[in-house]
Parts: structure tokens; C-alpha cells; sequence
């Protein structure tokens, strides 16, 4: 996972994870539709608008509210790429790892279609827009490994299965 690069959306503070999901629909059997109706309450047309590789940039608090991990589940399989916030709730910050969706903790000045790429591993997040570039808390690199597998659970798998090839 050297670059994340996509067109960024953006959002205000205190985006709940009732938002990011709401209620409603967590009763839904696939991952497609989870992914159908993510962020609607903000933008009911944002699930159809939203492209393979976007970056969410929001303000403070993102994911707060409950803990629920069809959140970030939703958004990753909507096609967001990564999360940038000025700050996470924990425990959304912690589901979005788990399921190997990035989350960067940064104050980042970007509009709506701005096109950003991110390095996680050199702390560095360009708007290719405005030309401006932004410095983040480099990624640590066993944050790294679990991103670039997908998530905690294929992390450990993988790791079990090389320790049996071993």
C-alpha cells in the first residue's frame, strides 16, 4: 500500500456512525447493499456518486456514536479507499484497521474533488489540486502490514499460514 490516491469527498464533524450507516439497513443480507445506502442521511445520492479509490476528508470525531463495524465496512466496500479526519472516535478508528480500511488523523485542506494521494509509509498527503502538501504521523509498519492485508483477521491468517509453511 505505497500510494492511496482518489478524488476526496467531504464532510462535517460529527459524522455518526448512524450516518455512516444507519440502523435501518444493518438487517441487510449482502455487502452491496450495506454499501447502497452509505452516508445517505449526509447525501442521499452519495452510494451512487462514490468511485473505487475515494478519500472521505471530515472534520473532528469521525465515526462516533456506536460501535458497530458495518460502518467502515460499508464504506470500504462502497469503494472508499481511505478515511481523513481531524480526529476518530476510537472505537471506529479500530474497526476501520481491523477491516483494512485506512484512517489518517490530519487537519488537511481539500475540497470536494480534490484529487489527494496519500503515503502512509512517508507520512505524506499531497493535494494533487492545489499543489499543497500535508505532513501525518508516518504508519507504523505492523499498521502497515495489516492494511496491505486486508484487515486484523487476514493479517493473522496469513501469519498462521507462513508459520505452517515454516
Amino acid at each position: 500500500m505505497e500510494k492511496i490516491e482518489g478524488k476526496s469527498w467531504k464532510f462535517r464533524d460529527s459524522i455518526d456512525t448512524d450516518v455512516i450507516i444507519p440502523g435501518r439497513y444493518l438487517r441487510v443480507f449482502t455487502l452491496d447493499e450495506l454499501a447502497a445506502h452509505v452516508m445517505e442521511p449526509e447525501d442521499p445520492t452519495f452510494a451512487q456518486k462514490v468511485q473505487k479509490g475515494d478519500i472521505i476528508v471530515a472534520g473532528w470525531n469521525f465515526g462516533c456514536g456506536s460501535s458497530r463495524e458495518q460502518a467502515p465496512v460499508a464504506l470500504k466496500h462502497a469503494g472508499i479507499s481511505a478515511i481523513i479526519a481531524k480526529s476518530f472516535a476510537r472505537i471506529f478508528y479500530r474497526n476501520a484497521i481491523n477491516v483494512g480500511l485506512p484512517v489518517v488523523v490530519a487537519d488537511v485542506d481539500a475540497q470536494e474533488g480534490d484529487f489527494l494521494c496519500i503515503s502512509l509509509k512517508k507520512g505524506i498527503i499531497e493535494n494533487k489540486t492545489t499543489g499543497k502538501t500535508f505532513k501525518i504521523q508516518p504508519f507504523k509498519k505492523f499498521m502497515l502490514e495489516i492494511l496491505e492485508n486486508g484487515g486484523l483477521v487476514k493479517h493473522y491468517l496469513k501469519k498462521e499460514k507462513n508459520k505452517e509453511i515454516q
